[in-house]
């Protein structure tokens, strides 16, 4: 009879409903996993015939599932500290790679790095993305794993300018000196010490002699001198002369580690606001800076939000590593799910589109984090209760006929 056949296309869809709904609380702590729905459709063989005024008789054949639907919004982000852990807020997936060169991707940032310093998923594929030379990330660059454990450095830069936050003691007895270190470095990185020594001369006077220690250039015995001059103060303390804020013209010539003469400015700040004072106060100096460093070994390094991976260097400079790749889909529905979170794309999904986060529509990376399911509990259990009473509604109707059968036997014995 017709009408079982009802009643147990209820019984199967309900049961299909209550494996996704299940399905989906047994992600619930899944990073990256997006619940699902299941769609019905109602079904109608064919029409039955028509009515007086011409309508068509038309009497249900039951349900069908049409298909499901998966929940791309975003998951909550948890940070982690772990800086190989990124998620996406927004259009987009990560680009993933197995062993064999198949391509999948995936919402799940939970990654790890390698024995040869490459970012992986949970399950070993490699994640890719554009590389970076010199710290140049090449937007003509194909596709390769990333590499965030690098054993390079970055090369020092060789010290042009430097300044000194410093007051020299207006009651400082006449001859009396004052001097202040300062490690500058030349075009190899190689660390060198400067040492400006203060001398009062009178009133308001100081001379200046600027030395290196005789080493640094191959030599022995006393300071090798740089540079000498002379500075003024004013009543109030402010810096007179040199006049132009600066001093030129200070080299280093002949390095023992053979590296090119040095051409250093001294910046004093201009009249008013120069960095040397005469105050009646100890003399000292309480800053020091420079713009030069040391060569640079990798630290560490983070994520920026349009996927930059930024390495970090024992000489506090920073230098891009990489970046992620982020793909696209015209209809993310139309993607085929797999196994760890992956995806592939077919032909309702159309061909991945591969770019960087936060161009051409995609969303943003944050660093140090992963996104977790989108599952909601209380929505997936008030669903199973609905599907539920649909189940026993569905499995009383069939009951229902089972008895009707029987009395239509009991009439013909």
């Amino acid at each position: 009879m017709a009408s079982y056949a009802i009643p147990l296309s209820g019984l199967q869809a309900d049961s299909s409903l209550l494996n996704v709904i299940s399905n989906n609380l047994a992600n619930l702590n899944t990073d990256g996993y997006k619940n699902e729905t299941l769609n019905f459709g109602d079904v109608f063989a064919e029409a039955q015939g028509a009515s007086g005024n011409g309508d068509p008789i038309q009497i249900g054949s039951g349900v069908s599932v049409n298909g499901t639907t998966a929940n791309f919004s975003n998951g909550n982000i948890d940070s982690t500290g772990i800086a190989s852990n990124m998620a996406i807020q927004g259009n987009g997936m990560f680009v993933v790679q197995n062993s064999d060169g198949q391509t999948s991707y995936t919402r799940d940032g939970d990654f790890t790095v390698n024995t040869s310093g490459q970012l992986i998923t949970p399950s070993g594929e490699l994640v890719m993305g554009y590389s970076a030379t010199n710290g140049v990330v090449s937007s003509a660059s194909t596709l390769g794993p990333l590499t965030v454990n690098s054993t390079g450095t970055v090369p020092g830069a060789a010290t042009s300018s430097f300044q000194l936050t410093t007051n020299l003691d207006s009651s400082t007895a006449v001859g009396s000196s004052f001097s202040t270190p300062l490690t500058v470095f030349d075009s190899l990185g190689t660390p060198q010490t400067l040492n400006v020594e203060f001398t009062n001369t009178g009133t308001g006077a100081w001379s200046y002699n600027i030395t290196v220690p005789a080493s640094a250039t191959g030599a022995t015995g006393n300071p090798v001198s740089v540079s000498t001059g002379a500075v003024t103060f004013d009543t109030s303390g402010n810096l007179l002369t040199p006049a132009g804020g600066s001093v030129t013209g200070i080299k280093i010539a002949g390095l023992a580690d053979g590296a090119a003469t040095m051409n250093l400015t001294w910046n004093l700040g201009g009249s008013g606001s120069s960095t040397i004072t005469q105050l009646d106060s100890v003399s000292a100096t309480s800053a020091t800076t420079q713009n030069g460093y040391g060569v640079g070994t990798l630290t560490g390094y983070t994520i920026s939000p349009n996927g930059t991976i930024e390495g970090q260097y024992s000489n506090d400079q920073t230098q891009a590593l990489g970046q992620v790749a982020i793909a696209s889909f015209g209809n993310v529905q139309g993607l085929s799910q797999g196994n760890n979170g992956d995806y592939q794309p077919t032909a309702a999904s159309g061909a991945a589109v591969i770019g960087r986060a936060e161009a051409g529509g995609n969303g943003s990376i944050q660093g140090s984090s992963i996104e977790e399911s989108n599952v909601d509990l209380s929505a997936e259990f008030s669903a199973m209760i609905v599907a539920q009473q649909s189940y026993e509604a569905n499995a009383k109707a069939l009951t229902t006929f089972d008895q009707i059968a029987q009395a239509t036997i009991q009439l013909v014995t």
